[in-house]
């Protein structure tokens, strides 16, 4: 089963962090990366760029809405994100304890649901995992 480790910090996780190098910090991260490739569970993961150079598109109007900078309170804003492949959610919390994060910062861990959960008949279904695996394709 897939999860997704979702990252997410207070303003003052936020300004602590920056008084770490760079150097430091992603070393930190690369050495957990590491753990979790070599257990092989590591699928992908990445950081995103500051709330501030995103926009949020809102579908409250007709046609929507586009709105520079983040979207809700720090706490609220995805900061960052693993997705790891373990057998449970008991697992995956127990890799999410080990990231190396400081206080005032949280993961929240949420299955992926697979593709069999979806009904087969479905013809969007059938279409996407035929994308899917004509990605697979493309990538090897």
């Amino acid at each position: 089963m897939q999860f997704m480790l979702i990252m997410r910090a207070t303003d003052e996780a936020l300004a602590a962090a920056a008084e770490v190098p760079f150097t430091e910090m992603i070393e930190r991260v690369g050495r957990f990366n590491e753990a979790m490739i070599e257990a092989g569970v590591m699928a992908g993961g990445g950081g995103l760029a500051p709330a501030a150079e995103g926009r949020v598109v809102d579908f409250s109007t007709t046609p929507p809405t586009i709105i520079e900078g983040g979207y809700g309170t720090t706490e609220s804003r995805f900061n960052g994100y693993w997705i790891i492949d373990v057998p449970n959610i008991d697992d995956a919390a127990e890799w999410a304890a080990r990231a190396p994060l400081d206080p005032g910062n949280q993961l929240e861990v949420r299955r992926i649901p697979g593709a069999d959960e979806f009904p087969e008949d479905n013809e969007w279904v059938q279409k996407e995992k035929e994308w899917i695996e004509q990605g697979q394709a493309d990538a090897h």
